[in-house]
């Protein structure tokens, strides 16, 4: 398998810690952001959405990451398991996912901050602070639904878990303030001292700047 990644993109590094959790062997295939590298037109033959990641396999090219992480749990079932068997909690799991992945993330990535600044001509203040505010309002949800545990559901990481902790990374770099998350951060801490979130790092990515 190829994995197309970017060190920062935050989806791309849910797709990472899945890989590495599962011992899946693939390359990683850098593509930057920064330089619009996604539009170039290699990459857009290959997934044309034209955005990051987009996954390599003998079937196809897939894209979108939270469709990659369900087809890894579905066609890759060794341990860990990432999605419970039952079917509510299932459900709970895929709805932190998609509170993350669907009402969160779109409005705070690289696209949007670039349109705010080329089109409507945001300063860099005006920027993050659009970026902290949608953080905050998205944590203060999720923050609620969280329990005591070390992750988000139980006691052995979710899908959940790998959408939280790279959006927790991107809050950290922005300047949120997570004291008011205590339990988000716990569990960003938590899972940090696992090497395949370790791995999964943006700072220990080959393309890392």
């Amino acid at each position: 398998m190829k994995l197309y990644s970017y060190f920062r993109s935050s989806a791309a590094y849910r797709v990472r810690i899945a890989l590495n959790l599962k011992n899946i062997e693939h390359e990683l295939i850098p593509v930057n952001l920064l330089k619009s590298e996604q539009q170039g037109d290699d990459y857009v033959g290959k997934n044309p959405q034209g955005l990051l990641p987009a996954l390599e396999t003998e079937q196809g090219v897939l894209a979108q990451s939270l469709a990659i992480l369900e087809w890894l749990e579905e066609t890759q079932p060794n341990t860990p398991v990432l999605l419970p068997a039952d079917p509510w909690q299932k459900a709970q799991v895929r709805n932190l996912c998609y509170a993350i992945a669907c009402d969160i993330h779109p409005i705070d990535n690289l696209r949007i901050l670039k349109y705010l600044s080329s089109e409507l001509g945001a300063d860099d203040d005006t920027k993050n602070t659009w970026y902290r505010h949608w953080i905050e309002v998205g944590f203060a949800k999720i923050e609620t639904m969280l329990g005591n545990g070390p992750f988000c559901f139980g006691d052995a990481p979710t899908l959940a878990d790998l959408c939280l902790v790279p959006q927790v990374f991107n809050a950290h770099r922005f300047k949120v303030d997570m004291s008011q998350f205590p339990k988000i951060e716990a569990i960003y801490q938590h899972c940090n001292t696992i090497q395949a979130f370790i791995d999964a790092a943006p700072e220990n990515q080959i393309d890392a700047a």
